[in-house]
C-alpha cells in the first residue's frame, strides 16, 4: 500500500488506486466497489472506536462508584464523544497538527510511562513462562472451548482478529496526503512508521500488563480486565488516573479516524460516488465540515442496533475490519493482475514488490475467512458470528447499486482530482505530465496517460478552484 500511495497520492485512497490500476473499461466498476467497502468500513471503524470508549467510561464508572449504565446512556456518552470530535475536526489540518502532536505524545510517551509505572508499582510479577508460555482458551461460552472441539490453532487464529482490528486504517495517510507537502515521499514513510511504532509500543504494553497480573482468574472474570490490573498494582485512585490516560488515547484515535473518514468522503463526493454537495471546503475553517458532520452522524446511526442487541451491534461493526481489508486488497491485486498500469513513485520495493503483494493478498484472504468464523462455543443465536451477514449486505449494495444505476453515470474520477496527483509529484521534480507511455495490453493507455488526458482538459484556472 505504501508503494501504491507513493505512485498515486490522492485523498481518495484505495478506490482511486483501483481506478488507476484497473483496465480502462472496468476502472469505474472497481473504483465504485472499492469505494463503498472503504467508506462503510471507515464509518464502522469510527463507530467501534467511539462506542468502545463510551463502554470504557460507563464500565469504569460502574466499577468505581456504582453507576448503572444502560444501552441508552451509553449511546448518550457516544453522542457527546462524537460532538467533541466534530468540533475539533472543524479546524483545518494546520490547526489539527497540534492535536496530532498531542496524540503522538499520549500514545507513545504517555503509554510507555504508564507501563513503566505499572511495572514499578506491581507487588509481584508473573514469570516469563506464564507470559510467553501459558495457553488459555477463553472461547467456551458454556463448557469447553474451540481448542477441545477443534484445535488450539483455531483459537490462535481467532486471536488474530484483535490485532487486525487494533492496527488498522493503513489508508489514513492517503486520505490526508492532499494536505501534505511532498506526499509521494512522506506519506508512505508515515504509513509504515505509524504501523511500526504501533506494533512495537503495543507489544510492550501487552507484555508489560501480562507481567503485572496479580490474580489471573480475577482479571479474567472482571468486566474490565485492564482496570483490574491497574487497580491491583497502583491502587484504586492510581488505577483510575491511568485509566483516564487510556481513555484520552482512545478519544484521539476516534478523532483522527473521523478526520480520515471525512477526507475519504470528500474525495468520493468529488468523484461522484456520493452526493456532490458533500464536496465543499468551508471558506472559514478550510475544512470539509459537511463530510465531518455526515461521517459522525453515520457513525452514530450505526451504533443504534446496540439499543436492541449487543450481538446485532457486534455484527454491524464487524464490517469495519473486513470492509477495509477488502478495499485494501483490490488495488493490491490490481498491481499483480495489471502490472503495466502500475508506474511506481519515489518509494519503491524493488524486486520484493510482487512478493510482498502476493503475501498481502494471501493474508487478506486468510483473515477474511477467519473474520467469518464463530469465536465462541457452542454456537447459538447469541454467539453466532454475524459478520458474513453484514458483509453480504454491503456486498449486495455495492454490486447491486452498480448494475442497477451507478454504471450509467459513475466515471470514477474528476479532472481536478488528477491534477492534485501532478502537483504532489511536482514537489519532488517529477515530470508526470510528460510521461505518455502506452501499453498494448488490454488496448488502453496506462495510468500516466490517463492523468495527462485529464490534465489537457483545462489545467489553467485549477488553482483558482
Amino acid at each position: 500500500m505504501a508503494e501504491i500511495l507513493s505512485a498515486i497520492p490522492t485523498s481518495g485512497g484505495p478506490y482511486f488506486w483501483a481506478y488507476m490500476l484497473a483496465p480502462q473499461q472496468h476502472a469505474p466498476f472497481f473504483a465504485w466497489v472499492t469505494g463503498w467497502f472503504n467508506l462503510i468500513g471507515q464509518i464502522a471503524v469510527t463507530t467501534g472506536i467511539d462506542f468502545g470508549l463510551a463502554n470504557l467510561i460507563s464500565t469504569t464508572a460502574a466499577i468505581s462508584n456504582g453507576y448503572r449504565g444502560t444501552a441508552g446512556k451509553t449511546l448518550g456518552i457516544l453522542a457527546i464523544i462524537l460532538v467533541s470530535q466534530v468540533a475539533v475536526n472543524l479546524f483545518s489540518v494546520r490547526r489539527l497538527r497540534y492535536m496530532i502532536h498531542t496524540s503522538i505524545a499520549l500514545n507513545s510517551v504517555g503509554v510507555l510511562t504508564l507501563v513503566i509505572a505499572v511495572l514499578a508499582k506491581a507487588p509481584t510479577h508473573q514469570s516469563a513462562g506464564f507470559v510467553f508460555g501459558k495457553f488459555f482458551d477463553g472461547t467456551g461460552a458454556d463448557g469447553p472451548g474451540w481448542s477441545i472441539r477443534a484445535s488450539p490453532a483455531y483459537v490462535a487464529a481467532c486471536g488474530v482478529l484483535m490485532s487486525q482490528y487494533t492496527i488498522l486504517g493503513y489508508d489514513a495517510s492517503a486520505h490526508l496526503c492532499e494536505e501534505t507537502r511532498k506526499a509521494v515521499r512522506d506519506a508512505p514513510i508515515g504509513l509504515l512508521s505509524a504501523i511500526a511504532a504501533s506494533a512495537g509500543i503495543g507489544f510492550f504494553v501487552i507484555v508489560g500488563m501480562l507481567f503485572c497480573i496479580q490474580d489471573f482468574d480475577a482479571v479474567r472474570e472482571s468486566p474490565l480486565p485492564i482496570l483490574k490490573i491497574l487497580t491491583d498494582t497502583c491502587g484504586e485512585g492510581g488505577g483510575l488516573v491511568l485509566m483516564v490516560l487510556i481513555m484520552l488515547c482512545v478519544w484521539h484515535c476516534g478523532l483522527f479516524s473521523l478526520t480520515s473518514n471525512s477526507r475519504m468522503m470528500f474525495a468520493f463526493a468529488r468523484d461522484g460516488g456520493i452526493p456532490h454537495r458533500l464536496h465543499i471546503i468551508d471558506a472559514r475553517f478550510k475544512s470539509p465540515i459537511r463530510t465531518v458532520i455526515f461521517g459522525a452522524s453515520c457513525s452514530f446511526l450505526l451504533a443504534l442496533p446496540a439499543l436492541g442487541s449487543q450481538v446485532a451491534f457486534a455484527g454491524t461493526t464487524s464490517i469495519a475490519t473486513i470492509g477495509l481489508y477488502v478495499s485494501y486488497g483490490i488495488p493490491i491485486a490490481m498491481t499483480l493482475a495489471y502490472p503495466r498500469n502500475f508506474k511506481r513513485g519515489p518509494f519503491k520495493l524493488g524486486g520484493a514488490s510482487k512478493l510482498v503483494a502476493v503475501l498481502a493478498c494471501l493474508w487478506i484472504a486468510f483473515v477474511t475467512v477467519v473474520f467469518c468464523l464463530p469465536t465462541l462455543n457452542p454456537v447459538t443465536s447469541q454467539t453466532f458470528n454475524y459478520t458474513p451477514v453484514a458483509l453480504s449486505i454491503v456486498g449486495v449494495f455495492a454490486f447491486g447499486s452498480w448494475f442497477l444505476w451507478a454504471r450509467r453515470w459513475f466515471t470514477g474520477r474528476c479532472r481536478n482530482h488528477c491534477r492534485v496527483c501532478i502537483r504532489q509529484l511536482d514537489f519532488l521534480g517529477e515530470e508526470m505530465v510528460g510521461r505518455t507511455d502506452t501499453t498494448e495490453s488490454d488496448g488502453r493507455n496506462d495510468r500516466h496517460h490517463r492523468l495527462e488526458s485529464s490534465e489537457s482538459t483545462g489545467l489553467k484556472g485549477s488553482d483558482k478552484k
